[in-house]
């Protein structure tokens, strides 16, 4: 019995592991800050990644980590960009390259087909993925896919969004060979409904709001750290490096689409690593304290309605097991 209670309590010792992905979108000097980082501001991000001895993985490998249950590669980060620019080739690419490190980029092909913006090209995205870069969904056209336009029935819309994200798929493995079936929801919106078509399609679903990855992520809203504009400097982004995924057994009341103002947060967890009276919400500057409905159940709402448009609870306590280390979620709103 002692072999056995000492064999539970170093087990229960042992420190919690995450992995954390990042956004990109652009690597460059005359774009929008706030979708953007320097080259410098770049290359001072992997530079730390390695100084730290942090493990950059390719997506693949985490996928199949949460998808087969094996161990979440501890300290593990997710380099990944969105929106097709050509700078991720002219720029990233071979920052990327002399480094080592693996990555991912989410494009909408109907942008690449028609060249709208300063976007690559197919030719580009072909060296890219010859050389091995992860190619994926990032939908058809870069549409809002969370809900159905005025006047669109809910049928019709999810046929739409269908049609999107199986097309997209089909031009990439057409140019590319490749055919993951993840995506990434353009600016970050998804919603129940959305998420139930993911599910149905065999689709993995990418956000943009904040939080570190571990076991029980649930795999049609997987979280991100943006790493540009405000979110490029190292004294904050190093710190999300060192953050742990709440075990989230049940989403309650967690739609992004909000049908009531102040929406509810309603969660249901596993308290294993941090202390309940510990979890902490906030509402922009406002302190959510949590109700608890039972052991293992909590919720927020704040004390006035969210602005239009998008916004987010975030949700923090600190680790038990690994110091300096903090739990994080983001709960997105979409009003």
């Amino acid at each position: 019995m002692r072999v056995f209670l000492l064999f539970v309590f170093l087990l229960w010792q042992l420190p919690a592991s995450a992995a954390v992905m990042l956004i990109y979108h652009h690597v460059a000097e005359d774009t929008p800050r706030v979708s953007s980082v320097t080259s410098a501001e770049f290359r001072e991000h992997l530079n730390y990644l390695r100084d730290n001895n942090f493990q950059v993985i390719g997506l693949d490998v985490l996928i199949d980590q949460l998808k087969t249950g094996k161990p979440i590669a501890d300290n593990a980060v997710v380099i990944t960009f969105d929106d097709s620019y050509e700078n991720n080739f002219t720029t990233a690419h071979p920052i990327l390259q002399e480094f080592g490190y693996p990555y991912t980029i989410f494009i909408s092909p109907g942008a690449i087909d028609d060249r709208v913006g300063p976007v690559l090209s197919w030719q580009q995205v072909k060296q890219m993925a010859d050389e091995g870069v992860l190619v994926a969904n990032h939908a058809m056209w870069h549409e809002h896919m969370a809900r159905p336009e005025q006047g669109e029935s809910e049928a019709d819309w999810l046929k739409r969004m269908q049609q999107s994200i199986l097309q997209a798929e089909q031009r990439i493995k057409e140019e590319t060979g490749q055919s993951h079936q993840w995506l990434a929801y353009p600016y970050g919106e998804f919603s129940d409904a959305l998420e139930a078509l993911m599910s149905k399609l065999g689709f993995i679903g990418i956000g943009q709001q904040s939080g570190a990855i571990g076991p029980l992520t649930k795999l049609t809203r997987i979280p991100r750290y943006p790493a540009a504009g405000q979110y490029a400097d190292l004294k904050d982004l190093s710190q999300k490096f060192r953050t742990l995924a709440f075990p989230i057994t049940g989403y309650l009341a967690a739609n992004q689409v909000i049908s009531s103002n102040p929406p509810v947060l309603r969660l249901e967890l596993k308290i294993e690593d941090f202390r309940a009276e510990q979890l902490r919400c906030y509402a922009g500057s406002e302190v959510l304290e949590p109700t608890w409905l039972n052991a293992t159940t909590f919720e927020v709402k704040a004390s006035k309605p969210v602005n239009r448009g998008r916004s987010r609870y975030n949700c923090t306590a600190p680790s038990l097991s690994k110091r300096g280390y903090f739990y994080w979620y983001s709960q997105p709103w979409l009003n």
